[in-house]
């Protein structure tokens, strides 16, 4: 039985959840998901818990029950609780602001970055260079987080760029020099 797969998820006050046979729709607080449901895995709902069962034994049902678990569990968290993901931006001059829907971000290019942001997606911009990726998917805010990063990656030797909060950049030394 898997670890993960077979823990119960709570289903706090607020949220709403209803499954109908290959796709389940949670609602709550900050909005609604739904997602269909994979072949091999059951899902059992009461008033307090969800449980997700799996069918037998076979290579696709075990991958697919941990699975499965996690991302309705990361659905009832999301409508709930919501995500985000901090990003910092390291760089003379570079800064980044939020006009609506457009999150543009001066990264040393000779012209400014406008992306626009997905629907179900907000970010927060504070002190121009830590920027905040919120959302209720955890998979669309990691997605846009990325996308955001891949802009300008952290170089090695300055560690000039986006980067994710908390993360560790290895440093290169530079040039020497003549001796």
């Amino acid at each position: 039985m898997s670890r993960i797969g077979k823990l119960p998820i709570a289903i706090p006050a607020g949220v709403k959840v209803i499954y109908n046979l290959p796709e389940i729709s949670v609602t709550g607080p900050k909005g609604s998901l739904s997602r269909v449901v994979m072949d091999g895995v059951s899902i059992e709902l009461t008033e307090a818990a969800i449980t997700v069962n799996r069918a037998d034994d076979s290579i696709k049902c075990r991958s697919a029950h941990g699975l499965t678990r996690t991302l309705i569990n990361n659905m009832v968290v999301g409508v709930s609780k919501g995500f985000e993901t901090l990003l910092e931006i390291n760089g003379v001059g570079y800064r980044a602001e939020v006009k609506g829907n457009v999150l543009n971000l001066s990264l040393g290019f000779s012209h400014p970055v406008n992306f626009q942001l997905p629907a179900g997606i907000s970010v927060e911009v504070e002190k121009m260079t830590k920027v905040k990726v919120l959302g209720i998917d955890k998979e669309m805010v990691g997605q846009t987080a990325a996308k955001i990063r891949a802009f300008r990656p952290p170089e090695p030797y300055k560690g000039k760029g986006v980067k994710y909060a908390g993360e560790t950049i290895l440093r290169k030394a530079g040039k020497t020099g003549k001796k």
